[in-house]
């Protein structure tokens, strides 16, 4: 078997509590994860609220830094690597899709879309080529024009997976991606999750509430009381 694209070794996080009466002490999140995830995989992350789902999801992303452990992705320690070179990270190998669509309000659908291309330097021919193709694909290319506010919800989130994808992303990252969608809506972004695996060879991970959701996946882990159960 090959190496995995992901490794999480001995990977704590703890945050400091604030106020007086815990004096100085500390919220320890996770509790020594290990994890490897394989170039293709589907993995679903499951446990009750407050397991530390969104954190570990963070981490894997590089939003944020392990207190202990290292963050390994093709061997590289992410962990040590300095802000500026995961911000380029990220925006070449990992997308991201989250509960809320954080669509930059005075953007058009296609130019929140491009935004990802546009920082990685691609032309404005490019960058809105690729957008519209995607749009297309999640069947909102007629929205394209339009700003968050006159989008509806499930709209709204069919764009950000498309800027999500728009850097064709080796690893696509979603934290309760249909958390605030009706059922119809939440079927349909499953459903496109599962194709544009296919479709682009991503390596998905996915933190959800969703039983049904999670039944679709072929790996499925279980956080409890930070480390997994």
């Amino acid at each position: 078997m090959s190496d995995p694209i992901l490794r999480l070794e001995k990977v704590s996080k703890s945050y400091d509590r604030v106020g007086p009466e815990h004096q100085a002490s500390k919220l320890q999140v996770l509790k020594s994860i290990d994890f490897d995830v394989y170039s293709g995989e589907a993995v679903c992350i499951l446990g009750a609220s407050g397991a530390g789902k969104s954190t570990l999801l963070h981490i894997l992303g590089t939003l944020d830094r392990p207190t202990e452990g290292r963050v390994l992705y093709n061997e590289t320690d992410m962990a040590k690597e300095s802000d500026e070179r995961l911000a380029r990270f990220r925006n070449k190998e990992l997308g991201f899709v989250f509960q809320f669509h954080h669509l930059l309000s005075e953007f058009s659908a296609l130019e929140n879309v491009m935004l990802p291309a546009r920082f990685a330097g691609q032309s404005e021919a490019q960058a809105r080529e690729r957008a519209l193709e995607l749009l297309q694909l999640l069947g909102v290319a007629d929205r394209r024009d339009h700003f968050p506010s006159e989008l509806s919800g499930g709209e709204q989130q069919r764009v950000a997976v498309a800027r999500a994808l728009v850097q064709r992303p080796k690893i696509l990252l979603a934290d309760e991606p249909t958390g605030n969608l009706d059922t119809k809506n939440s079927e349909q972004i499953q459903e496109l999750f599962f194709q544009f695996r296919l479709k682009f060879g991503i390596t998905l991970i996915v933190v959800t509430h969703d039983i049904n959701f999670a039944s679709r996946f072929p790996r499925r882990m279980v956080l409890k009381d930070g480390h997994w159960n």
